[in-house]
């Protein structure tokens, strides 16, 4: 459900509206059963919503939602578009059950609505992100942020760390991580021979070392691994040109060194601000969480605590998400995931 004071529960309302998703998936949101029938009302979206326990034992049907209902926000008091420890607190326990329906294989992929830290946080869970939740209720250590948008794809060697703990977490071992869980991610969209780009982290990838030392020994060296193994790869390569090539279609995917590094660029291309409107517009993008033992997928966007309970929030982004969840679920029946 993510925040409950954000626009989760109108997107995914908005989501399961459309037949072409509950065609391909059974779908369950797990959150507040109050929560979700007023997001019905907000969007104006005729759904039955119905409570349920147990995904197993579900009747599924295009015109209803099934709610796992964890009764846990007060509908009366929820103020939509601002932090709250409750929001926060129901936020997580959604978070953490899906977790635990995955782990015990009752649910065959997780997607998740988007949180707000701050609220996370003051509810007394202090976790960064749905990315370090998932890896730490589910005992994972090499787990990375990819972001896909129709052609495009950054993974990142490190994402919710101050800007100058990350460049000392930009090692070999770590790089070359990252570079092979994007090849073996772009094999399972469909692309035979991925072709994989790296950055640098330093600007102009450090001009042969007069801007840092990162690239020639920590980043060549994973590249030149990568390679050995039959890997595609090429790098590192001046962030500021790089991503111009990867919407290009020169490369497949993109490794970015940090969070913003990889972030900006996919935003410019996915987030498209209305200057009439003085509002978003067009908000797509998915983020996929890779080195989990269960499948995780987002939408690449935050609370939008701006649009939350005005039934305007754009749904594009969660449907991509679940579409994709569909797809690597399909993969990992058919054992190539």
């Amino acid at each position: 459900m993510g925040d409950p004071a954000g626009v989760g529960p109108e997107i995914i309302v908005q989501s399961l509206h459309e037949k072409k998703i509950t065609d391909l998936c059974r779908p369950i949101v797990v959150g507040d059963l109050d929560v979700m029938r007023k997001a019905c009302e907000i969007t104006n979206i005729d759904l039955a919503v119905r409570s349920t326990t147990d995904p197993l034992n579900t009747q599924y049907d295009y015109r209803t939602m099934n709610v796992i209902d964890l009764n846990n926000v007060d509908i009366d008091t929820l103020d939509y578009g601002k932090i709250s420890a409750m929001a926060g607190h129901a936020a997580f326990e959604s978070i953490k059950k899906v977790i635990d329906l995955a782990l015990e294989k009752k649910v065959d992929a997780t997607v998740t609505a988007p949180i707000h830290k701050e609220s996370l946080n003051i509810a007394g869970h202090h976790f960064s992100g749905h990315t370090e939740i998932y890896a730490h209720f589910t005992r994972s250590k090499d787990v990375a942020m990819l972001l896909v948008d129709g052609n495009f794809r950054v993974i990142h060697v490190t994402t919710h760390v101050p800007l100058r703990k990350a460049c000392d977490l930009v090692k070999k071992e770590r790089v070359l991580k990252v570079i092979k869980l994007l090849y073996d991610a772009c094999r399972m969209f469909g692309i035979d021979k991925p072709k994989v780009a790296v950055t640098g982290l330093n600007p102009h990838a450090s001009d042969g070392g007069l801007f840092g030392y990162e690239e020639e020994k920590e980043i060549q060296p994973a590249i030149h691994e990568a390679q050995r193994m039959g890997i595609d790869v090429y790098g590192p390569l001046p962030a500021d040109t790089v991503f111009s090539q990867v919407a290009g279609g020169v490369y497949d995917g993109c490794v970015a060194m940090y969070h913003d590094q990889g972030h900006i660029p996919f935003k410019m291309l996915g987030f498209v601000w209305d200057a009439d409107k003085k509002t978003w517009g067009k908000i797509q993008g998915v983020n996929i969480t890779l080195g989990l033992p269960i499948i995780r997928t987002s939408v690449d966007h935050g609370t939008a605590f701006d649009k939350a309970g005005k039934g305007t929030a754009d749904p594009t982004s969660m449907i991509h998400a679940i579409e994709y969840a569909i797809k690597m679920a399909a993969k990992k029946w058919s054992g190539t995931l």
